[in-house]
């Protein structure tokens, strides 16, 4: 426990960098949302396959929230308990000796590496599995380091520190350069048998291990907001700063997924299936990590374009002049529930920034196939839904496929909103789904900083008091055998579009 008195009521504050935006949330001890601010963030794609942030635009974002929530909640920064923050994994920010930013952060969905990761695969794949536990892939860490050495040297050179997104950020809080044990995991540069970085991971990097930070737990309390940031920021000088962790760990563990076998499905930028587990299961298909509750550790896997295809398909197709994006959100819904399953035969392979499990291909291309003249809007906007929910179930079958099914899942990111999506997901997928009251990772961190505060006395108490079920989708057993037909139609377009979409690759560089 750390030296932080226990408080039987207090207020806790969650920052997290999501694909899009920076959320800031304030709950209560009991876990009441009592304020939530957020503001888009600008990805910038600067060559095909791209995907990279500016790190100041989190800091700018965290001085616009925090501010907002505090106004919204009613309190002072002072009653402010506890802060800590999440954000998506193996996002590495470089910073030089002076602590100026080298470049900007090469984001997880940037498919940049994937000639590295290609690379690294023939030549010492079996051998990065059993260290690091994953597969290398453009996602991760290790690859984009190797790309920057290849491409970018004087980037290298000038590296003196490697931050993780959401470090670099708490770092503006607090001074100090420290990260966790999930996101060294994320980097696929780090040891987990042995507990440390592995020197023979950054070596095939060609990285200087000497560059990445000091590990502590979760819930550790780093530092404390210095003057400076207080002026930024808002916040009350002297404020608690805990480390936090990843997105997906954080998320996992505010939705209630606590025990062994819990699944989680994330409909967010990324679409994701976590298992939770007492050990990793080390398979090429499959990623593992810590979970944020100590001793448990969650296996997970996912599609690259999931609650984005969604939004995709909203900004082309269905925003209008004086419509909001809720608005433009809730008419896809309702277009998409005026078609019956299957869209008439319409499939939608949602692979608009190349694919991860269970293929790792980053020249695989989205695709509507089946068009007929009777095709409108709503069997598109139902094709959407359902064309993210069959690649969920191509996830979901590496997981069956080692022995680890899932009948009840909770669910969670921007897309559990939707009441369709989430029924056609428990269709498709045939697991019953619990949605949670809140599901954001900015949750999850403010639990976290309440663990380590000593507001809460551990973490699987701060998640069962807090994380409620408000809903339920249960599977419909007709969908479910119609669904389990079409679903083989779906495999068989996608592996006879391969070498189409690798020529469509090539052709356009």
């Amino acid at each position: 426990m750390n030296d932080i008195i226990q408080q039987s009521h207090a207020w806790l504050m969650g920052i997290d960098i999501g694909a899009g935006s920076l959320k800031t949330m304030i709950i209560d001890s009991t876990g009441k949302v009592c304020a939530s601010a957020a503001v888009d963030i600008a990805t910038h794609s600067p060559k095909p396959r791209w995907s990279e942030q500016d790190p100041q635009d989190w800091w700018a974002a965290v001085c616009k929230t925090v501010p907002l929530a505090l106004q919204q909640a009613g309190i002072a920064a002072a009653d402010i308990a506890g802060i800590s923050f999440s954000a998506g994994a193996h996002t590495p920010v470089l910073e030089d000796a002076q602590g100026n930013l080298v470049r900007p952060a090469i984001l997880w969905n940037d498919q940049r590496s994937g000639e590295e990761s290609r690379d690294l695969q023939e030549r010492h794949g079996e051998r990065i599995l059993k260290i690091g536990l994953n597969r290398p892939a453009p996602t991760w860490t290790l690859p984009q380091f190797l790309w920057l050495v290849r491409n970018e040297p004087e980037a290298v050179r000038r590296t003196a520190r490697v931050y993780v997104a959401k470090d670099w950020l708490r770092s503006r809080l607090t001074g100090t350069w420290e990260t966790d044990r999930t996101e060294a995991v994320g980097t696929l540069l780090f040891d987990a048998a042995q507990d440390k970085w592995s020197t023979e991971l950054c070596d095939l990097a060609q990285w200087d291990i000497n560059t990445l930070p000091p590990l502590v737990n979760p819930t550790t309390v780093v530092g404390r907001v210095t003057a400076d940031a207080a002026r930024q920021s808002g916040l009350a000088e002297g404020t608690p700063v805990v480390c936090g962790t990843s997105d997906t760990s954080i998320e996992t563990f505010g939705a209630g997924s606590v025990a062994p076998g819990d699944g989680t499905i994330k409909l967010a930028t990324a679409g994701t299936v976590s298992v939770v587990t007492s050990q990793p299961r080390v398979h090429p298909t499959l990623i593992n990590y810590p979970l944020a509750v100590p001793g448990l550790w969650y296996t997970i896997t996912g599609t690259n374009s999931c609650a984005s295809a969604h939004r995709w398909f909203r900004d082309r197709f269905l925003m209008k002049p004086g419509v909001s994006g809720s608005e433009a959100f809730a008419e896809m819904d309702r277009l998409a529930g005026t078609v019956t399953p299957g869209a008439e035969g319409l499939l939608f392979h949602p692979y608009l920034q190349g694919e991860r499990a269970p293929y790792w291909d980053p020249m695989l291309r989205a695709d509507f196939v089946g068009m007929t003249f009777r095709h409108d809007i709503a069997h598109f906007s139902r094709a959407i839904y359902e064309g993210i929910a069959f690649s969920l179930r191509d996830v979901l079958d590496q997981f069956r496929a080692q022995g680890m099914d899932i009948k009840t899942a909770r669910i969670i990111g921007g897309g559990s909103k939707s009441k369709i999506w989430r029924q056609i997901v428990a269709d498709t997928l045939n697991v019953e789904i619990l949605l949670p009251e809140t599901t954001d990772a900015s949750f999850g961190a403010a639990l976290l900083a309440g663990v380590g505060v000593g507001v809460f006395p551990d973490e699987m108490t701060a998640a069962t008091r807090c994380a409620r079920v408000v809903e339920r989708a249960l599977p419909d057993a007709t969908n479910v055998a119609f669904y389990d037909e079409l679903f083989a139609i779906y495999k068989d377009a996608q592996s006879g579009l391969v070498q189409v979409n690798h020529a469509l690759a090539r052709i356009t560089g």
